[in-house]
């Protein structure tokens, strides 16, 4: 699953693509409103989270331009504007789910992966199995019969994308644009958010 996170604040966005990757997710990190708008447009996401104060174009236009376009990605605001209004504004103009910030990690995620239940139109497995192989999503534990496998974050990803697609050929392109967020493989820099300081 593909996270495109839109902050400011390399910090926050340092944290949370941090977080989700370690829940499995591929992420990637823009920093200004105008890259936030041709990612939005542009890119493959499964999810976006979007913070609304952003240099050159606010979150709120993007959103705007988004469903103006016909992108229906779902959306997670994610800002220090807390009043009803500001929630009520950002949900109105295209906003999937709205969060406060100072915020819970583990709250982002349940919505997110809440946000991803809702888009698909069904409820998200728990488990996923081909033959003995299983594979328990919440816990991210994967056994084959009775022995446990340990895997690293990208395995796991990696793993659960080929599991989701069994009995399909995927080919090299696929697994790279849905495991790494690119169909070549990037240099280490381009996993991960560069924290300020």
């Amino acid at each position: 699953m593909r996270v495109l996170i839109v902050e400011d604040d390399r910090k926050i966005a340092g944290f949370i693509a941090k977080g989700l990757r370690e829940a499995g997710f591929t992420v990637n990190c823009v920093f200004g409103g105008e890259e936030g708008l041709r990612e939005s447009l542009y890119g493959s996401y499964d999810v976006i989270v979007m913070d609304l104060m952003l240099p050159q174009m606010d979150g709120l236009s993007i959103i705007e331009e988004m469903r103006r376009r016909g992108v229906s990605t779902p959306v997670l605001i994610l800002s220090a504007k807390r009043s009803v209004d500001d929630r009520v504004k950002g949900l109105n103009v295209g906003g999937d789910d709205y969060l406060v910030k100072p915020f819970s990690f583990s709250e982002l995620l349940a919505r997110i992966h809440a946000l991803l239940r809702r888009s698909r139109g069904s409820a998200e497995p728990m488990k996923l199995s081909v033959g003995d192989l299983v594979m328990d999503l919440p816990s991210r534990e994967v056994r084959r019969g009775n022995v446990r496998i340990d895997l690293s974050p990208r395995e796991f990803s990696l793993l659960e994308y080929l599991m989701r697609n069994a009995g399909r050929v995927v080919s090299r392109s696929m697994i790279l644009e849905h495991v790494w967020g690119s169909t070549s493989i990037p240099r280490p820099t381009s996993w991960t958010c560069i924290s300020a300081g």
